[in-house]
């Protein structure tokens, strides 16, 4: 694949991912908003570890805080643990079928929504709603989906 052409790829499907994070939804379906930056930085670093890396993720994570509104450097630190994680596993999480990939996958998520609450409680003593822990599983739900979209995108 031509590097001009994959990183501008990378940098669309990111874009996009932003754009769907900040998607004005109906109340009832915002909470199940997943944080679709994170998907797909998590599959570009399992496709391609040796181009997307904690950089990106850091990168991407401060354009979050931006957008979200939220305390400047708290997505990004979660972004470039997490993806941290799947770099230091990559190579087996290439050879699971999906289903064990979405359960490494929530794991990644629950780890990244209970770093932001945390951050969240840190800055003022916060409640956590049950609601909180929604976007977890639907982006688990969506890993199934982001994959093919995603291998379809790097394929072409």
């Amino acid at each position: 694949m031509n590097n001009e052409y994959s990183s501008i790829r990378i940098f669309a499907t990111l874009i996009i991912a932003m754009c769907l994070r900040i998607m004005p939804l109906p109340e009832s379906l915002a909470v199940l908003n997943p944080d679709w930056v994170l998907l797909v930085l998590v599959y570009w670093s399992m496709a391609i570890p040796e181009r997307v890396g904690i950089s990106y993720a850091w990168g991407f994570g401060i354009l979050t805080d931006v957008l979200m509104g939220r305390l400047f450097g708290q997505y990004a630190l979660a972004y470039s643990l997490i993806i941290y994680l799947i770099l230091y596993l990559h190579r087996q999480l290439r050879q699971f079928p999906l289903a064990q990939q979405s359960v490494v996958i929530f794991g990644c998520l629950l780890i990244s929504q209970s770093l932001l609450f945390w951050f969240e409680n840190l800055k003022a003593p916060a409640q956590l709603h049950g609601t909180f822990w929604l976007p977890v599983l639907s982006g688990t739900a969506s890993w199934f989906i982001v994959y093919h979209i995603m291998r379809v995108i790097r394929r072409w």
